[in-house]
């Protein structure tokens, strides 16, 4: 992995904005560093070079929201990623780099026109899914999509969006579920060939990028509003799936 002026004009964005989105600033977004990464490297790299800083980000976290979380709706998504993880690795395993590509690509579109639907009514979460069983069962979708491109935030999001949870309740738990989902994550991402020892060369700028982004985003969790840092988040996961899409099919 060549760390040239093409790679952190790409890398140290994306790992900034996912650094802000894991400090509470923008939950959910922070998959959106995987699409862009994916633009200059394979899928797969890109997937696993994001993991450990992830994990960080999870760390630093922590102690702002440290047992502010919903005890009974983080347990339910916990357990429910157990599976969702298994499927993520077998689907992992078996398919192509252009079907990774199409996959992320999906993924980063479909969150945009999920969070569209939903701002504008489209969809009606606060009814539908308070039940007990779906919090496993978001989970389990959480566990599939954070294994593939680290996008478990929207179906948690459509879990605890019916669950009137507080803003900072909401945070923390998906700061501990997230957690767990990443740490379970890691021992498949090694035995598949994901974590590239060529990546530690990229992490003396990359680490220091998602702290800086963690900071400012537990700093901006209670007082700036969120609208902009969405909007630029659409406008990137627009450009960059559709971009990936198009890759994958051409």
């Amino acid at each position: 992995m060549v760390v040239d002026t093409i790679f952190l004009a790409a890398a140290i964005p994306a790992v900034l904005f996912a650094g802000i989105s894991k400090g509470g600033f923008g939950s959910g977004a922070a998959f959106a560093a995987t699409p862009l990464l994916a633009l200059i490297l394979e899928p797969a790299q890109a997937v696993g070079l994001m993991l450990p800083l992830l994990m960080m980000m999870d760390v630093a976290s922590l102690k702002s929201y440290w047992g502010k979380w919903s005890k009974e709706h983080a347990l339910r998504l916990a357990l429910g990623a157990i599976p969702g993880v298994v499927l993520g690795a077998l689907v992992f395993k078996n398919i192509s780099a252009d079907g990774l590509r199409l996959m992320v690509g999906l993924v980063a579109v479909g969150f945009v026109a999920y969070q569209l639907a939903r701002s504008r009514g489209h969809l009606n979460t606060g009814k539908t899914f308070v039940a007990p069983f779906w919090g496993y069962f978001w989970g389990a979708v959480s566990g599939l999509t954070s294994f593939i491109s680290h996008a478990g935030g929207p179906p948690s999001t459509t879990y605890l969006m019916g669950s009137k949870l507080g803003k900072t309740a909401y945070q923390a738990t998906t700061v501990i579920v997230f957690w767990w989902i990443n740490l379970i994550k890691f021992p498949f991402y090694l035995g598949l060939g994901m974590l590239d020892r060529g990546a530690l060369s990229t992490y003396p700028w990359l680490v220091p990028t998602a702290l800086v982004g963690v900071f400012i985003g537990v700093r901006a969790h209670n007082m700036i509003p969120e609208t902009i840092f969405f909007r630029i988040t659409y406008v990137l996961l627009t450009i960059t799936g559709a971009k990936l899409i198009l890759d994958a099919l051409t």
